[in-house]
């Protein structure tokens, strides 16, 4: 699926992705690494910025529930339009479920 997409400015990862290497190479193409140091790290990286990183559970929490629908975790279509075309609907279906019995 070729879509065209923007630089991204961050990553948000977990602390699987800390390592020297890894966000040096973010650095050099202009990203923002919010990765939080490994607990075991000898020399923790310099302070995380946790609202962002706050984002990235939200974004997990996301595809976990678009993957309990079984139709995007199998990935049943045939193409990449019916397959974005689903996503689309169950993304909206999140989003609304998000307004019910809100007070």
């Amino acid at each position: 699926m070729a879509l065209p997409v923007p630089n991204p400015r961050a990553m948000l990862a977990d602390r699987g992705y800390d390592s020297d290497g890894f966000r040096q190479n973010l650095l050099i193409h202009g990203i923002l690494p919010v990765i939080s140091s490994r607990k075991g790290r000898s020399v923790p990286q310099k302070k995380t910025d946790w609202r962002r990183y706050r984002d990235r559970n939200r974004i997990e929490r996301m595809f976990n529930h678009l993957k309990q629908m079984r139709r995007s975790a199998t990935r049943y279509d045939k193409t990449a339009l019916s397959f974005m075309s689903f996503l689309n609907i169950a993304a909206a279906r999140l989003w609304i479920n998000s307004f019910v019995n809100v007070a």
